[in-house]
């Protein structure tokens, strides 16, 4: 775009920066000033948020207002620090749902979620609104959040022009054309430029390599990247002495080792980072453990990365955020090591710390104060701390459900931290080689520049009954298809039509080659088909029987049974310590011998299961303590009960019994063709075409499904809720309008709590104990799913959550929706002890995980989901009482730690 194509406002915008702009931010601001919405997507650092500030500024020129969104609050806190000013307290307000600056200010920063609740709630707000900045609203694809963007672009007034700012995706041109679909005119901007160079490098040993030909790019910048050959030769080397010295090992009859690899310790790495003068740099281990555990080795060193007359701005930095801290609690909070750590230049930075402390880093990070940080991956969304080098310990992180190597995206958005615009020439990312490492598998994430973006929008319950409320059903569905979910599976049964043409015509070539419609071989090879199939239908009814009388089986144990788990990891012994609650799916609560606890399930067991014996148990059992876990297994091994070996089911198999399956094996033995001289090779043919129309089929079923998907969804969460009262005749009741009113992952549940009054009566602190339940979620995969509590009213009322729970689940497992989540009570006894002023510490230990005690971070940010309920069921409740006892528990919860946080 040429300098001439700037319009006035983009030319009084450009005339008040310290810098200038580049082309993709002139050609994003040139289009929103010709009235038009624009989708940016470039790389990290690349200031896309200068055309969000644009926004600003031609909303506040015309006398218009802008709402700036971000995903997370300290973001929302960082731009309404930027914008605050550049234009001065008085035009910028701030909303993230425990802080409310200035709301009625022509700019206002806020979480996405908060913008989706005041469209729903039709706020007065939303008048005048011009501009929305969606930043970073490549969250859409997020499992659990995402949904809020799509809402927001979906509902938003057709006459607010809209700024999505995007990390680079491969598939920008189909977010752009949905966004075309639904906003209306849109100009969609992608650069792929870094303004700051990055070099990929590996760390073998204190050995710093390039990872490509830096030579052979020098000279031909779009040559295709090649490994850099001293690199290659290196690690060939080494691998040939890790085998030599794996082989004297073991003629000195000694087990060999893979060259007895030893990782250099995090502090040479660090100085060997600042010899090459590559400090600052973020090293990202995927595990706050891990984080720990290297600022801890750091600290025990000699490594020093402050001058001397650096450690008085330090100090005030650390006391302007931390002065107001329970002077009692900084011990347990560890703060005296973050802060000797602080003063060394060193420091971590993940979820698990308090936020006063994480904010003091990033200060401290972004002035040049902290030189090395050691980080979990969320730093790397959004927060301003970019760095002159990144470092990755691993390629492998845990994604919640198994350990899992990183996504070129994941390689990108965190190496994209390395490079300050405006101070660093070039950016630099490090991989420390270990000899699992694949010098080629660094290489392919460095260079693959494909990471599409994927919708996870899917209709909820307080979705689905706003859209009802606003807009009655017919137009709800209307929108539901035309969400980018449904843009995008629309797009991939074009695919699977062409699919299932090509397979069609294929199919009818395989059918002369066997004879024709009409031909022997062709009847012969749907009779074999219909056998096959027979088969397996017995089989999974096989499955199916045994899995219904391991089912049966787990519902009938009781506590105190000794059973024998047949397969699996945990295989053996084990006592039943709470029964299964829930009919449809039994999960009792058990204790193997090997002092594992957990819940079990039918997956479990290829038979019934059966009581062995009965072992007499305590009262009450804590299994979450490795003493009373290790105590019960050793009195379960004592009893002398022995798990039987090598049983099976006495049932006869499906298949022995069944009349069909025997006549269709007659019917193929007696067909012409079963004895023809050239039989193999035509049922070579026909399993082709067998299996051809097999994939067809399934190809033809993927198709029905995914057509109108959200929109079936849609209906089935309808029929529940009408069901429950929440929809009479098409219209939303008064249940309904709570329902409308509760943003929670457990919203049908916390209605249904308020609307059967099971949570009346409790007292302030009680309540938030039993509210915690359906917020918290334990780092564990067991979970806290025993029912208990530190008083009577807990207990009953967790009980009856729990009961309301369990008939959720069994409507939507009838209904075919996805289960609400388990209610998890691992931080009842720590919510309670808090709010009855009870010291941090004991909190702490009380929402301990198997004896560790809770992050003082992960405390307070659990505090703060159980205060945003309760100030929903504040606001939502219709008996007096449980109002009351909401804002007080808010009251009590919202001191110490918590109270510093949230100011």
């Amino acid at each position: 775009m040429t300098e001439s194509s700037r319009g006035p406002q983009l030319e009084a915008f450009a005339a008040q920066l310290s810098f200038p702009l580049d082309p993709f931010q002139v050609q994003s601001c040139a289009a929103l000033e010709d009235g038009h919405g624009v989708l940016v997507c470039a790389p990290t650092g690349a200031g896309k948020t200068v055309v969000g500030e644009f926004a600003v500024h031609l909303a506040l020129e015309t006398g218009g207002k802008c709402f700036y969104t971000t995903p997370i609050k300290a973001l929302s806190n960082q731009k309404f620090n930027d914008l605050t000013k550049r234009y001065g307290a008085g035009l910028v307000g701030l909303l993230t749902g425990d802080q409310s600056i200035n709301s009625d200010a022509p700019v206002v920063v806020m979480t996405t979620e908060v913008l989706r609740n005041m469209i729903y709630a039709s706020s007065s707000a939303l008048r005048g609104l011009s501009f929305v900045v969606m930043d970073e609203v490549h969250f859409l694809a997020d499992r659990f959040r995402g949904a809020v963007w799509e809402e927001v672009i979906l509902h938003l007034p057709e006459d607010v022009r809209l700024v999505s700012l995007s990390a680079t995706v491969s598939n920008a041109e189909e977010f752009g054309a949905w966004m075309e679909t639904v906003r209306g005119n849109t100009t969609i901007v992608v650069d792929e430029t870094r303004p700051v160079p990055l070099w990929q490098h590996i760390l073998v040993g204190r050995r710093m390599f390039d990872l490509f030909d830096t030579k052979a790019q020098a000279t031909s910048p779009s040559a295709r990247l090649v490994i850099d050959q001293e690199l290659v030769r290196h690690l060939k080397q080494r691998h040939a002495l890790d085998r030599h010295s794996a082989w004297e090992q073991r003629g000195r009859g000694r087990p060999g080792q893979r060259g007895n690899f030893r990782p250099a310790p995090r502090p040479e790495v660090i100085a060997r980072l600042d010899e090459e003068g590559l400090l600052p740099a973020i090293t990202f281990i995927f595990s706050r453990a891990g984080c720990d555990a290297a600022l801890a080795q750091c600290v025990r060193s000699k490594l020093d990365l402050t001058a001397p007359e650096q450690l008085d701005e330090i100090t005030s930095i650390i006391e302007r955020h931390t002065g107001e801290l329970p002077r009692a609690d900084l011990e347990v909070l560890g703060y005296w090591e973050w802060r000797e750590a602080l003063e060394r230049g060193i420091a971590t930075h993940h979820a698990g710390m308090l936020p006063a402390f994480r904010h003091t880093v990033e200060e401290l990070f972004v002035k040049g104060l902290v030189r090395a940080v050691f980080a979990t991956e969320t730093l790397a969304l959004g927060i301003n701390m970019p760095a002159r080098t990144v470092v990755l310990e691993k390629l492998v992180k845990y994604n919640g459900e198994t350990h899992a190597d990183l996504t070129p995206g994941e390689y990108t958005q965190l190496t994209g931290r390395a490079g300050r615009r405006g101070i660093d020439i070039e950016g630099h990312a490090v991989v420390l080689w270990t000899p699992e490492l694949d010098a080629n598998e660094v290489a392919g994430l460095a260079s693959t520049r494909t990471y599409p973006l994927r919708s996870s929008f899917r209709p909820g319950y307080n979705m689905s009954i706003n859209l009802i409320d606003r807009m009655g059903a017919a137009e709800s569905r209307a929108l539901l298809e035309r969400s980018f979910a449904q843009f995008q599976a629309d797009r991939s049964v074009v695919g699977l039509v062409r699919g299932i043409e090509r397979n069609t015509a294929a199919l009818a070539e395989l059918r002369e080659q066997l004879g024709g419609d009409d031909g022997e071989y062709l009847e012969y090879a749907e009779l074999r088909e219909r056998l096959k199939n027979r088969e397996r239908a017995l089989e999974r009814e096989g499955r199916v029987d045994r899995r219904g009388a391991a089912t049966e089986s787990l519902n009938a144990l009781r506590r105190g049974d000794v059973i024998a788990i047949p397969v699996g990891r945990r295989s053996g012994l084990a006592v039943i310590l709470e029964a299964a609650t829930d009919q449809a799916d039994p999960r009792p609560l058990v204790l193997t011998e090997d002092k594992w606890a957990g819940r079990i399930s039918s997956a479990d067991f290829n038979f019934p299961a059966e009581a062995l014996g009965r072992m007499r148990l305590p009262k009450h059992v804590d299994h979450r303590t490795a003493r009373s876990r290790r105590d019960l297994a050793s009195a379960l091994r004592s009893t002398g009960i022995v798990a039987p070996h090598g049983r099976r089911s006495s049932k006869r198999s499906p298949a022995a019994e069944d009349r069909e399956l025997a006549t269709l094996r007659r019917a193929v033995r007696a067909h012409p063709c079963h004895t023809a001289p050239n039989r193999e090779q035509f049922s070579r043919v026909g399993e082709r075409y067998s299996k051809l129309a097999r994939e067809t089929e399934s190809m033809r079923q993927k198709v029905a499904a995914t057509t109108n998907s959200l929109a079936r969804t849609f209906d089935r969460i309808l029929a529940l809720l009408g069901e429950r009262g929440y929809i009479a005749d098409g219209k939303v009741t008064e249940d309904g309008r709570r329902l409308r009113r509760i943003y929670s992952e457990s919203d049908l549940l916390v209605s249904e709590c308020l609307r059967q009054g099971q949570w009346r009566g409790l007292a302030p602190a009680e309540l938030a104990a039993v509210v915690s339940a359906v917020v918290y979620e334990s780092r564990s995969e067991t979970g806290y799913p025993i029912v208990g509590g530190p008083t009577g009213p807990i207990r009953h009322a967790l009980a009856e959550t729990m009961q309301i729970w369990t008939g959720i689940r069994a409507d939507e497992v009838r209904h075919k929706l996805p289960l609400t989540r388990e209610p998890d009570f691992g931080f009842v006894t720590a919510i309670y002890n808090w709010a009855r002023g009870e010291p941090l510490v004991d909190a702490l230990v009380a929402a301990g995980d198997h004896g560790k005690a809770l992050s003082a971070g992960d405390f307070v940010r659990w505090c703060r989901q159980v205060i945003d309920l309760l100030d929903q069921v504040h606001d939502t409740a219709d008996d007096p009482q449980l109002r009351s006892a909401a804002v007080k528990a808010v009251k009590a919860i919202r001191r110490g730690v918590v109270a510093v946080d949230a100011a």
